[in-house]
């Protein structure tokens, strides 16, 4: 909860009356006003009350590309304080905060593919997904242990290892927003800024998806006309189960967001009907199936290969271009 004086107070009527309107009565906030009032909302200098009710009032209305810009602004000084490590790929940043329902969770298998080709990779997440397999439940039992900190996630990359390590340590003010879920019982603005996180000072190759449509769109306009440009490259994809890695019964359409501009990396298919044999969806048998895989045992489903390769690519571009 938070304890605010009237000093600390920031005052919200104003902004609750522009976007809590309903959905066809609210407008959206300007960019600038966005990071205000998120700002003061990781700060703790929203009351209980109308913390709520903005949240609420976001949640019914949906976010803007700018209102969206205006989260992240707010939120980065919160964590983009990395350093990426020496490479000759600029980092990749996975996202995992979905899991599996029905299938298996095949985010560690991207992560380790990308980091054995020497490509730094950074996955972040949440370690609780009750009712779900989560990335951080595969990756203990591959014997990968979350980090805490960057020295601990420089180790891990000097030996080709990918990192996980949880939001609670990357940026602990969104990891209390998200968990506000737990109170509301309904996702808030912040489900969509954490997988959106950027952590290093230099660029980076981020992979966002997307399980509703319409949060294709506000990705795409946020990425060609808010996204700061040094920030790095963005994938956006439709997530399996709202993970960032590519199907392997069925491609999704990969999208590549490059200073302002996008190009298909990879178009939507019909289902293949000669897809591999996946493991159950328990954490457990899921790893051992990683480790078949990276050990040769069974082949790499070639969607993932795929996705492995454009990473590759793209990752190396970025990193000689920015050097």
């Amino acid at each position: 909860m938070n304890s605010t004086t009237p000093s600390q107070a920031f005052a919200c009527a104003p902004f609750i009356k522009e976007i809590g309107r309903g959905q066809k009565g609210a407008r959206s906030l300007s960019r600038a006003d966005a990071h205000a009032i998120y700002d003061a909302m990781l700060a703790g200098r929203v009351s209980d009350l109308e913390l709520g009710a903005l949240l609420l009032a976001w949640r019914i209305k949906g976010e803007s590309p700018e209102e969206l810009a205006g989260f992240l602004d707010a939120a980065e000084p919160g964590y983009r304080t990395w350093d990426a490590p020496a490479s000759a790929f600029a980092p990749v940043v996975i996202p995992s905060y979905n899991g599996a329902r029905q299938l298996p969770n095949l985010t560690p298998l991207l992560a380790l593919l990308l980091a054995r080709s020497g490509v730094p990779v950074l996955v972040h997440g949440v370690e609780a997904m009750p009712g779900r397999v989560g990335t951080a439940e595969v990756f203990a039992h591959l014997g990968l242990a979350p980090v805490q900190n960057a020295a601990q996630a420089h180790d891990l990359w000097r030996q080709h290892q990918p990192v996980y390590i949880d939001l609670e340590h990357l940026a602990p003010r969104l990891a209390w927003m998200l968990s506000l879920r737990k109170i509301l019982g309904v996702r808030n603005s912040t489900h969509t800024v954490v997988k959106l996180l950027q952590p290093f000072r230099q660029p980076a190759l981020r992979l966002a998806s997307y399980t509703h449509p319409e949060y294709l769109q506000l990705l795409s306009e946020y990425f060609t006309r808010l996204a700061p440009a040094q920030q790095g490259d963005v994938f956006v994809l439709r997530g399996t189960e709202g993970e960032a890695v590519a199907s392997v019964r069925r491609a999704q359409q990969i999208t590549w967001f490059h200073r302002g501009a996008s190009s298909v990396l990879v178009e939507r298919a019909a289902p293949d009907d000669a897809a591999p044999e996946l493991p159950q969806r328990q954490a457990e048998a899921c790893a051992d199936w990683i480790a078949a895989v990276l050990a040769d045992k069974l082949p790499v489903p070639p969607a993932i290969a795929q996705q492995v390769a454009h990473c590759q690519e793209v990752a190396r571009g970025l990193n000689i271009v920015f050097k």
